[in-house]
């Protein structure tokens, strides 16, 4: 899902996922973030988009988008 669409043919992407917890057994939410590059600037926070790895386009993107499944509502 798209956090952040402020930078210049870049995306903020937030990655959710659930991890049990190894001694309590609770599920507990986790977040890890991605900075891809969206050459048209097509996305806005809140679509879901699918991206892929790639070679180091800056000091931080690593990842490119593939396409956009959802749109926000």
């Amino acid at each position: 899902m798209v956090v952040s669409n402020k930078m210049d043919k870049t995306v903020t992407v937030a990655v959710k996922r659930k991890v049990k917890h190894p001694i309590y057994g609770k599920f507990v939410n986790k977040t890890t973030k991605f900075v891809a590059a969206d050459d048209e600037n097509t996305c806005n926070p809140g679509d879901t988009i699918r991206i892929m790895e790639t070679r180091p386009l800056s000091k931080t993107k690593r990842w490119r988008l593939v396409e956009i499944i959802e749109r926000a509502k």
